[in-house]
């Protein structure tokens, strides 16, 4: 699954192609990828002006004119391909889908402009979807209510990040910074690599971190992120950016899948181990239980 740069990365590539574009058609091959009424695409998506396209974690939010949001969660192999009469742009999952003549077999939704351009919603697995809400509604989705706060935002400080975890004290460190409801939008990758650049094991508990520790995790967090979202997103090998290029954050990653490798900062060799489920990476030597 995605995680929030590679999100971001979508995010961006398709605000810089399709607002201000009215939607004047749309098809789909089964309900599963696109759960909405015909009487609600019929008065609120066609003839719709796109105004707007924002995050709230891994998912995509295309704000519509007419007071409508296009909710799209790409899940595992989600791609937005955007074609155009001179421009062609995908984002997503990188198989041929983004190069070839669409629509294809993966082809779940195709939303066609007003001026001729397209906008295709590639799922190989079926796994995503795309559904038409009432923008008021989005805030009372079950998932958005469920969600933790945006690890991002300039007003998110380092003591409101270490209070999000309270509730989880006896749970260990990676999995609560895996839990959506905690912080929103990191994933495994972002979990590994904060963790050791603040020098906690992945496997201590909630409880045993203290407030420093706490700061540096937060630290870390917003820079791995951020890095990430400058440099295209972090999947190299499943995801790219909006021009079809690769994520380009691995080549920099200190510490997630360099298991073997020596650790950036000791010497150490990297080891790899299961916390919470995932495959994890640690320095053994930086990183003590």
């Amino acid at each position: 699954m995605p995680e929030l740069p590679e999100v971001e990365t979508v995010r961006r590539g398709l605000e810089s192609l399709i607002i201000g574009k009215i939607i004047k058609t749309t098809q789909h091959d089964t309900e599963k990828s696109f759960p909405n009424a015909s009487a609600d695409i019929e008065a609120f998506l066609y003839g719709a002006t796109v105004i707007a396209i924002r995050r709230r974690a891994k998912v995509l939010l295309i704000e519509l004119s007419t007071q409508y949001t296009l909710m799209v969660h790409l899940k595992m192999t989600g791609q937005m391909v955007y074609v155009g009469s001179d421009y062609r742009f995908g984002a997503g999952h990188p198989n041929d889908s983004l190069v070839n003549t669409l629509p294809d077999r993966s082809t779940r939704v195709t939303i066609e402009f007003t001026d001729g351009s397209q906008l295709f919603f590639n799922d190989q697995r079926k796994f995503g979807w795309m559904k038409l809400l009432p923008t008021i509604e989005i805030p009372n989705v079950d998932f958005m209510k469920k969600v933790g706060p945006e690890p991002l935002e300039a007003d998110f400080t380092s003591q409101q990040f270490a209070d999000r975890f309270t509730r989880r004290k006896r749970t260990t460190i990676k999995a609560a910074l895996l839990d959506q409801s905690v912080v929103a939008g990191v994933g495994n990758i972002y979990a590994d690599e904060a963790l050791w650049g603040a020098k906690v094991h992945p496997q201590r508990l909630v409880q045993t971190v203290t407030d420093q520790e706490f700061e540096s995790i937060y630290t870390d967090l917003r820079a791995v992120m951020t890095l990430s979202i400058e440099k295209g997103g972090s999947s190299n090998h499943t995801y790219v950016n909006a021009e079809g290029k690769r994520g380009s954050y691995m080549d920099f990653a200190r510490v997630f899948r360099r298991e073997g490798l020596a650790c950036p900062r000791c010497g150490t060799t990297i080891e790899k181990l299961r916390v919470a489920g995932r495959g994890t990476h640690i320095c053994p030597h930086c990183q003590v239980v």
